[in-house]
């Protein structure tokens, strides 16, 4: 018992350090661990990953949670008997917990019963319109939930700055997480911590652990790749986000399938970075190849980029070249010409958030995802049939 209190109170020292000077932790972490749970923790590998610090033999969290084929964060709500699980889901958590003589911290537990009326949201990555609208969003629906926000923020997302990060919420004892980021790292980093409440991380691919929001970014890429083929066009060229973006993954995905149905040539997408440079840069290399009629953009700041490297070529939009974008940005409309795009609805993506944290909290197992929010296609001034 002394050992697994003495690792407990190294997690709390850790990150209280995080926290930085003069800062007061709020307690221990709101993590149920057994000794050898908190001992992995105490160390300086990622605070909460399984496996390669554990003693064998020696269960934990995730041993139990994957025997009872549940997420360790439903494990850590029955082991704190908190609500929001069902009664059979807890009944096969506790027939786990027996079947693998799982001893979880006392210390830890009592801690956990706490609760806040605050959620943590974690924002990683460029402080893009998107991503701020959405948490905006969810910051007014948990306000008029009656719930706090307490919020962490990252220009560029490091795994490590994100743990630490995960850790200064729990010590805050908030009772759910939520992560805004459209890159892969950030919810493999998640899958890996033990934070012992809930997590829930805006994420268009689907991902095993965590409960996800978002809008169906394939459908949208298929709704602005039929506009410019119901227009007449037939050589579509795609200029995408970058290669660790789910959101750009899925939109090249949609792409692709709308020309494939038919009949298309899919030509590999020019990759960009998601900036107006990016998007200019595209636009130089496709006029010179001089293959497209028509262009879908991944989103609305390289379709500016892209508009740009068109009036630098005297090459007319829609006249000679379509050119459709993603997003609705407050300025596409303002563009030259007003831009065709696909629109998000980010203040709802917000709302949907803070659902799903609602669904989580009440039960779970039962709790629904939010991915199925279809964008809206948007028609301006920059596209048009084709010539001839």
């Amino acid at each position: 018992m002394r050992g697994a209190d003495a690792a407990g109170r190294a997690v709390e020292a850790r990150a209280r350090a995080v926290s930085g000077p003069g800062s007061e932790p709020a307690d221990t972490p709101v993590v149920p661990e057994s000794g050898a749970d908190a001992s992995a923790r105490a160390g300086d590998g990622p605070v909460g990953a399984s496996g390669a610090n554990d003693p064998v033999g020696v269960p934990t969290m995730f041993d139990v949670a994957r025997h009872a084929g549940v997420s360790h964060q439903t494990v850590s709500r029955v082991l704190n008997d908190l609500p929001g699980v069902a009664a059979a889901t807890r009944e096969r958590v506790r027939e786990s917990i027996a079947a693998l003589n799982y001893t979880p911290s006392p210390t830890a537990r009592a801690m956990a019963q706490r609760r806040s009326g605050s959620i943590g949201l974690i924002q990683a990555g460029r402080p893009d319109y998107g991503p701020s609208s959405a948490a905006l969003g969810f910051n007014e629906a948990a306000r008029e939930a009656g719930y706090a926000v307490s919020q962490a923020s990252m220009r560029t997302l490091d795994a490590d700055v994100l743990t630490q990060a995960v850790h200064r919420l729990v010590l805050q004892r908030v009772e759910a997480i939520v992560l805004i980021s459209g890159e892969r790292e950030g919810v493999d980093v998640l899958r890996g911590i033990d934070a012992g409440v809930p997590v829930v991380a805006v994420a268009s691919e689907p991902e095993p652990g965590l409960h996800r929001v978002s809008f169906d970014q394939s459908a949208g890429a298929r709704l602005a790749t039929e506009h410019l083929i119901g227009l007449g066009h037939r050589r579509i060229a795609h200029v995408a986000g970058p290669s660790d973006s789910m959101d750009a993954a899925e939109r090249r995905r949609g792409f692709a399938a709308a020309l494939e149905a038919h009949g298309l040539e899919v030509r590999e997408p020019v990759a960009g970075d998601w900036l107006a440079a990016s998007g200019h840069a595209a636009g130089r290399r496709l006029l010179d190849e001089g293959w497209a009629t028509a262009v879908f953009v991944g989103n609305d700041q390289m379709s500016l980029g892209l508009l740009h490297a068109c009036h630098d070529a005297g090459v007319a939009v829609p006249g000679e070249l379509s050119v459709v974008g993603f997003d609705d940005i407050p300025e596409a409309a303002f563009f030259t010409p007003p831009l065709t795009t696909v629109r998000q609805d980010f203040d709802s993506l917000g709302r949907d958030i803070m659902a799903t944290v609602a669904d989580v909290l009440r039960d779970e197992a039962a709790a629904p995802d939010h991915t199925s929010r279809v964008p809206e296609l948007v028609v301006r001034a920059s596209t048009a049939p084709p010539r001839g």
